[in-house]
């Protein structure tokens, strides 16, 4: 499970775009019952939620996105060991508090994450023999939640305690090397007497798929249910990228958890990419959700790609200006919502709205290229549309005019601005732009239309 990085360097924007961005981000705040992914979840049985830094609430943008979007919250790192109890018996609860507080104000569920895990672990806990660090996981486990007992939805008791690779055998730590297989049912047991009506979840990575780890914890899973030992669901952390996709069995996978009798969770969400691709995945990844009744949600695992752990990878539904990407609009989607109207995330309350798309080169010169891309109405007015277009690598926009773009990477999502959005049933407009080759002459991808 990802730790916070330091916040990255924001690629180039002009200060005009990102305070369009902005003010996007923050206006889409009077919605319909499923035109957020947090509502349209709820409307499906489920929630939605993100990871959340609390050193990042004070930023309009992001608490902005925040509140209209989710419905769940996840602690990044402020409930972790080394942040709540750096030195034995002296608690600190002010930063996850501080995300507490936030997702009560805003009648959001909260996620604890997490009580016994291998990392992030403050120095003394290592140093303990077998008595000590017995004493000391119990007490921790049952400090914290009884600290937040009545406000948080489910936990991560144990994080990540089987090793990667084909053994299926248990992690190296100094829960399991000093006190055995057992640490893991004793810490269960500890948090069911600390808070009973908190669900009780194991959570891991790389178990996302049938394989030798995700066997490993099913068996356990298994043992547990067949003698009594309080675990109430199963999370998935699902970080995905082209070295390690969405396996083919996902749907599969999660739902022998599921026939378990426990709650199945996709606790940590992110998937690298862009474009088309990168929302095909996200909409697989919920479809599955979706298909399984005992998967209770989904949080992705922050809001922004500016302050994701992989950032470089730009894994998450909102660019670095908070502005929708096209997994955005795929998730929403999936999920049944009609999005915002606004031109950010989907068809908004227009039944019937559809749009499609050509894109020809319109002049051709040595070190560029012109090119226009024309947005036709369905069989029914449209108020607003959205294109997606990925530039080949080394090739750069220098201008584009009848549209609004942001920027993630090569791909640009470009809007309908406030003079040509509307169109009669079949009428046409277009956008167009200027590109420098630098040394590749290759056509733009043009993705699909979304209509308002």
């Amino acid at each position: 499970m990802p730790r916070s990085l330091p916040r990255r360097t924001a690629g180039a924007v002009t200060t005009a775009l990102l305070a369009a961005t902005t003010v996007t981000a923050l206006s889409h705040t009077a919605t319909a019952a499923e035109d957020t992914l947090g509502s349209a979840a709820a409307a499906k049985g489920r929630y939605f939620g993100t990871a959340v830094a609390a050193n990042h609430l004070g930023e309009s943008a992001y608490a902005g996105t925040l509140d209209r979007e989710f419905n769940a919250v996840t602690p990044e790192n402020e409930m972790k060991w080394d942040a709540t109890e750096p030195t034995r018996n002296t608690f600190t609860f002010g930063a996850a508090d501080q995300i507490a507080g936030h997702a009560q104000n805003q009648g959001m569920k909260l996620r604890g994450h997490t009580l016994v895990w291998h990392s992030q672990l403050p120095s003394w806990v290592s140093g303990l023999g077998a008595g000590d660090l017995r004493t000391a996981m119990n007490n921790h486990i049952t400090q914290v939640m009884q600290h937040y007992k009545g406000k948080i939805y489910a936990w991560d008791v144990v994080n990540e305690a089987f090793q990667d690779g084909t053994s299926g055998a248990r992690r190296s730590s100094p829960f399991q090397d000093k006190l055995g297989n057992g640490f893991i049912e004793e810490a269960f047991r500890t948090a069911r007497t600390a808070d009973p009506d908190a669900k009780l979840c194991y959570n891991d990575y790389n178990t996302d798929g049938v394989n030798a780890k995700s066997d490993a914890v099913y068996t356990m899973v298994k043992d547990f249910k067949a003698r009594g030992v309080p675990i109430d669901c199963v999370g998935f952390q699902s970080h995905f990228n082209s070295a390690s996709p969405v396996p083919s069995d996902y749907q599969a996978n999660l739902q022998r958890f599921a026939d378990l009798g426990v709650d199945v969770q996709i606790t940590e969400l992110d998937i690298e990419g862009s474009g088309t691709a990168q929302a095909d995945n996200y909409a697989n990844v919920v479809k599955a959700c979706l298909a399984v009744t005992r998967c209770t949600g989904i949080t992705v695992w922050g809001i922004t790609d500016k302050y994701s752990w992989r950032a470089g990878g730009t894994p998450l539904l909102f660019d670095s200006n908070y502005a929708e990407k096209p997994a955005y609009t795929a998730v929403l989607t999936t999920l049944g919502g009609t999005g915002s109207g606004d031109g950010g995330g989907g068809g908004g309350g227009n039944p019937g709205a559809a749009c499609t798309v050509d894109y020809a080169r319109t002049s051709d010169w040595n070190d560029g290229y012109n090119g226009q891309v024309t947005v036709t109405a369905g069989t029914a007015p449209i108020t607003g549309w959205t294109v997606t277009l990925t530039f080949p690598s080394g090739q750069k926009v220098s201008s584009l005019w009848n549209g609004s773009p942001t920027w993630n990477g090569d791909v640009a999502t470009v809007r309908s601005t406030a003079y040509n959005g509307s169109l009669a049933a079949g009428a046409s407009t277009s956008f167009g732009f200027t590109v420098m080759k630098n040394g590749n002459s290759a056509a733009p991808t043009l993705g699909t239309c979304t209509a308002s």
